[in-house]
């Protein structure tokens, strides 16, 4: 699959085709794979990597590289092609200045889902047939891609593009029996006090480095509101626990309808905060009050929070859940 992607990235590229390539590259550690823009065929050559590990989003850079002269041509995961088709709705994205091609993907791992299962000291990883070969300081490992994979590749909504120009690969169907909304199951069971105690144990190891939402597709206001200096609060470390609470509900708050989970926002996460459950939680509760509905599904269509119909839920209806009343 790398090949393949390189031999059309350099023919695009070399052609005039495109002026720039949004892919990956290998960062500070062979492992450490990261987001990059390639503007030459050398570059391409040199540093352009696909491999298991290649989890980043690169959607969100097409808001500032389709908006210079010349097309740019982004490689697009299915899951991340959800979040390109979100970003052209919103006007975000100057579609006719990007060429999407689409490559298919059976899971993502990094890692730090490879250090869960006890390997310490990595120093280099490198794949072949679906197997991770992990150089340690202890010696070497071999672990199958399927057993650290990503928690959303584990739970993959969706092997299919809702948006491309060209496709690397076979196109996938959406998957409908995924396991994704179990966890917010199991929280939505939980009393109103272990609710809480859950989520402030959670949030209160937030130390707001803001990187959930510089890495956010669905975060890309000019001002954001939190870095308003007569706010109180922007830049800055939580001095109590309301501003805990406040900085990540606010912010699932903005995306509610326009989140496509893709779950960049627990990816980068220093804390390792679960801060996708948020977002899954309103995206269940949009389904059951709204019908089921996936962002970035078709471009242009409206969310059911910004589209009226007569058969709107109306705040002062309580509806079933779980056996449960839910106001």
């Amino acid at each position: 699959m790398q090949e393949m992607m390189k031999k059309k990235a350099i023919e695009l590229l070399g052609s005039g085709a495109v002026a720039r390539v949004l892919g990956w590259k290998k960062g500070e550690f062979d492992y450490d794979i990261t987001p990059a823009v390639f503007e030459s065929i050398e570059e391409i050559e040199n540093e352009f990597i696909y491999n298991s590990l290649c989890s980043p989003n690169l959607s969100k850079y097409l808001v500032k590289e389709s908006r210079k002269e010349g097309k740019t041509l982004i490689f697009l995961k299915p899951c991340d092609s959800y979040s390109l088709s979100q970003l052209i709705t919103e006007h975000r994205v100057v579609r006719e200045n990007v060429y999407a091609i689409g490559i298919e993907c059976y899971g993502k791992t990094d890692a730090d889902t490879i250090k869960e299962k006890g390997i310490k000291g990595i120093t280099k990883i490198t794949e072949n047939d679906g197997v991770l070969n992990i150089e340690t300081l202890y010696g070497n490992e071999k672990v199958p891609v399927y057993e650290v994979l990503r928690e959303r590749c584990v739970n993959c909504k969706s092997k299919k593009h809702p948006v491309y120009d060209e496709l690397i690969g076979e196109e996938g169907q959406a998957v409908d029996d995924c396991e994704r909304f179990s966890e917010v199951d199991r929280i939505e069971r939980m009393t109103p006090e272990e609710r809480f105690a859950f989520f402030r144990g959670e949030l209160s190891r937030c130390i707001r480095c803001n990187a959930c939402r510089n890495v956010c597709p669905a975060c890309t206001c000019e001002k954001c509101v939190f870095d308003n200096d007569a706010s109180g609060i922007a830049q800055k470390a939580a001095s109590d626990s309301f501003e805990e609470n406040m900085f990540h509900i606010i912010r699932a708050f903005h995306v509610a309808g326009r989140c496509t989970d893709c779950g960049e926002c627990s990816r980068v996460c220093p804390q390792n905060i679960p801060l996708h459950l948020l977002n899954r939680k309103f995206i269940k509760d949009i389904n059951e009050l709204y019908g089921n509905y996936q962002p970035g599904e078709n471009i242009g269509n409206r969310s059911p929070l910004t589209d009226y119909t007569q058969n709107d839920a109306e705040p002062n209806i309580v509806y079933k859940r779980g056996g449960k009343d839910n106001a």
